[in-house]
């Protein structure tokens, strides 16, 4: 909501001086807003859900090393994904190497049965 009312101070200013480029400053600055700011802070929550839950389930007893393996199932039977550029979610490449480099934290939770 923020990134909008942005935009459309900006638009504001825009169509003062030439108002027949109001919409399209504001499809231009939309696009901009989404790719350059609103996924990326959506891929870091993602990434920063990702790294909680395998602590979570470490302490909760199950094997932190299976979220890698669930992942790289899910990457082999899911179809076309969008690129990580235009998602709000990491790759399921991406995804994994994260988990490979938290799972040393996540193992020192986990008390195997």
């Amino acid at each position: 909501m923020g990134a909008q009312a942005i935009g459309e101070l900006f638009a504001a200013g825009v169509g003062q001086v030439k108002p027949g480029l109001r919409d399209d400053f504001l499809k231009v600055y939309g696009l901009g807003a989404t790719v350059g700011v609103l996924l990326p802070w959506g891929r870091t929550q993602e990434s920063e859900a990702d790294r909680i839950g395998l602590t979570l389930m470490a302490k909760a007893g199950y094997d932190p090393s299976s979220a890698i393996a669930f992942w790289e199932r899910m990457s082999k039977v899911s179809g076309d994904k969008p690129s990580e550029f235009l998602s709000t979610h990491p790759s399921d490449a991406t995804r994994i190497n994260q988990l490979k480099e938290w799972l040393p934290e996540a193992r020192s939770y986990y008390r195997g049965k």
